[in-house]
């Protein structure tokens, strides 16, 4: 029980350091939609497209290094020298790629047709953002959530307080005849955007830097090779993932009639925003139990109490599936001000679908972590990327960003009853299929009919919310009086 505790209060202080960071996201897309920053959805359609290509490298430039130092920091007695490998490890490719990307940035410029200059801004924010990936896992590693939660609250703080003032402070100031006119330049805003990531990445960076200063450094070769050989199938997964995720868009962007692509974009971009909520419980949720996951699996029957984790998992997303599915669009013009982008509100049940089916996959990966079986997450996510590009190949030309849409809906769900198909042959969890199978069937259905058939008719889907959580409540009483004592 005492690591239930443990588990649910890491969940709730990472959850919170998560929450904060991505709330960045809730937070900028007002300011970015808005007429004084970017005018139209296709500007906003600019910088999803720079920002898809983000995630991409961000997953390459840390090629599964986070994942293979918590299995091994918990396998290995030596501490230092599993965190000083990989430190060193991440050390010598980051600054490698840095240097060849600043060599190449104008070729890198032509061939994914983004201007050199925001190219040159994202080679020093992967850079930054690649050197701070172990200090960041040994703080979690080590259950240490409150410095965790703190250093990525300043990082949001910053990210945000710097975009406003170039976004906003300093046009007024320079309009107004200020010093300041002398830095700003009309149309740089993209850029701005780019700098004030910068600059909270590089003060992240330096809050981090008490990990380079006390290790211990010593390369263990031996140790090295075999947490490649643990990250190469998680770098391959993280690749196919970050296709599932964002790669849409580059599609979006390449399959599209010029003329309205970037709008297409903005719009589809902008409204994927409300399925963060979900996103965000997800995370949240595998942050706190993914060090769980293998600090318990060598102790008596850590089955059972994966099974409960999964179990409460999709209670609590279904909760939340149907709470934003029926209030999306009083929530819409909160986050999404602009009129012009609410066209493409119909994907907002199928995107909260899919992230909540990823959330499933996530917690139902666990047996192939702790059995070093990674290379079947590497499987696993290159056919949900096989899926997502057929797909949207396929139907863009056609449908559009409802297309990708359900690309994404119908890629995780392949990849959650693949994980689940293969769990049960190599580690077997005695999961409730029926409990959750209940929660996971009659809260998307609900949601599906609520949204499509009863939109806007809020005596309906509260209705059917509240019906929701109190067959919630009788199923789960019995576990909520157990862990509430």
């Amino acid at each position: 029980m005492s690591g239930f505790k443990s588990l649910f209060k890491q969940t709730f202080i990472y959850g919170l350091a998560t929450v904060l960071p991505r709330m960045l996201s809730f937070l900028l897309v007002p300011l970015y939609t808005s007429p004084e920053v970017l005018a139209n959805p296709a500007e906003y359609g600019k910088v999803s497209v720079i920002f898809s290509y983000f995630v991409l490298f961000n997953v390459i430039l840390a090629y599964g290094m986070e994942t293979a130092f918590f299995r091994f920091f918990n396998k290995e007695d030596d501490k230092n020298k599993v965190t000083a490998t990989a430190t060193i490890s991440l050390l010598v490719s980051s600054f490698i790629f840095f240097v060849f990307a600043l060599i190449f940035q104008g070729q890198i410029a032509n061939y994914i047709d983004i201007d050199v200059k925001y190219i040159n801004l994202v080679i020093w924010i992967l850079l930054l953002d690649a050197l701070v990936i172990i200090p960041f896992a040994w703080l979690r590693a080590n259950e240490k959530p409150m410095r965790y939660a703190i250093i990525k609250l300043l990082n949001v703080i910053i990210n945000i307080g710097l975009n406003l003032f170039f976004l906003l402070a300093l046009r007024d100031l320079a309009q107004n005849g200020s010093v300041f006119e002398s830095i700003y330049q009309p149309n740089f805003e993209v850029s701005y955007i780019f700098i004030a990531n910068l600059i909270a990445s590089g003060f992240t960076l330096v809050l981090m830097l008490s990990l380079y200063t006390k290790l211990k450094y010593k390369f263990d070769s031996n140790i090295w090779k075999q947490m490649i050989r643990y990250a190469t199938p998680v770098l391959i997964a993280g690749v196919a993932f970050s296709i599932n995720e964002t790669f849409d868009r580059i599609l979006l962007n390449e399959l599209l009639p010029a003329d309205v692509a970037k709008n297409e974009i903005g719009m589809y971009s902008a409204c994927y925003k409300l399925a963060l909520f979900m996103t965000l419980f997800a995370t949240a949720y595998r942050l706190g139990i993914e060090p769980y996951f293998f600090s318990h699996s060598k102790t008596n029957n850590p089955q059972k109490n994966y099974a409960l984790i999964l179990e409460f998992f999709v209670a609590f997303g279904s909760i939340i599936l149907l709470t934003v599915v029926v209030f999306a669009d009083i929530l819409k013009p909160f986050i999404i001000r602009s009129e012009a982008y609410w066209e493409a509100m119909w994907i907002v049940p199928i995107i909260l679908i899919a992230n909540f089916c990823l959330g499933i996959y996530h917690n139902l990966s666990v047996w192939y972590k702790i059995t070093d079986r990674t290379k079947f997450g590497a499987y696993i996510s290159v056919v949900g990327a096989i899926v997502t590009l057929i797909i949207n190949y396929l139907f863009i030309g056609e449908y559009s960003y409802k297309a990708s849409a359900v690309a994404t809906l119908v890629a995780y769900a392949v990849m959650m009853f693949l994980s689940f198909y293969f769990g049960r042959k190599y580690y077997p969890i005695p999961y409730n299929l029926k409990k959750i199978g209940f929660y996971l069937l009659s809260s998307t259905s609900l949601a599906i009919v609520s949204f499509y058939y009863y939109r806007g008719n809020y005596f309906i889907g509260i209705t059917m919310l509240i019906v929701f959580l109190g067959l919630v409540v009788l199923l789960e009483k019995n576990q909520l009086k157990k862990y509430i004592k």
